[in-house]
């Protein structure tokens, strides 16, 4: 960070349940996101569902979202990322165009630590299925990053849409995540 650049605020703490759970698929648009813990959000369970009853033009489906559920919970990953990076995350995320609506959470790391972090709810959505594409995502990045075992299983166990059509995001994750297998190799 170059001095003058942001002063004390450069970073914020970021929580994703969603498709952001996959490396991948956040740095296509947030490449310097750094990974700072698995966490537990409290009271609150997914759901999948089309705002405003129209379905995701991206993902083709319902996509993810937290709501106030008491005694539920939700796994997910906290980013720190760089505070330009916000303008990138809240379009990604429909902030404008009024999908999703930052929000404020506490949420425990495994190691006993409350962090608040900014993440995001749907607003005004019918509920509806994902396509296998998103749930696929979702659960690659619940994986790779080791969240629960029964957390996992419970995505696993998402119904979906059948959509089969093409999910152009969907080619890029695949693409980078097989350029990183190249570059690892």
């Amino acid at each position: 960070m170059e001095p003058g650049g942001g002063g004390t605020g450069c970073c914020f703490l970021y929580y994703a349940y969603g498709s952001n759970l996959l490396r991948e698929r956040l740095l296509l648009s947030n490449p310097a996101a750094a990974l700072c813990a698995v966490a537990r959000l409290q009271d609150f369970k997914l759901e999948f569902g089309h705002h405003q009853g129209r379905t995701s033009s991206v993902w083709h489906g319902g996509t993810a979202t937290i709501v106030q559920s008491p005694g539920d919970e939700v796994w997910g990953i906290v980013w720190k990322m760089n505070t330009s990076n916000l303008s990138s995350l809240d379009k990604q995320e429909g902030v404008e165009d009024g999908i999703y609506v930052p929000i404020e959470v506490n949420v425990h790391t495994q190691a006993g630590k409350l962090l608040t972090c900014r993440s995001y709810q749907m607003k005004h959505y019918v509920c509806g299925p994902p396509s296998p594409q998103y749930k696929k995502v979702i659960c690659m990045g619940a994986e790779q990053n080791g969240l629960p075992t029964d957390y996992q299983k419970k995505l696993e166990a998402i119904e979906t849409n059948n959509y089969a059509g093409s999910v152009p995001i969907m080619e890029e994750i695949e693409a980078a995540m097989k350029a990183k297998e190249i570059n690892s190799a």
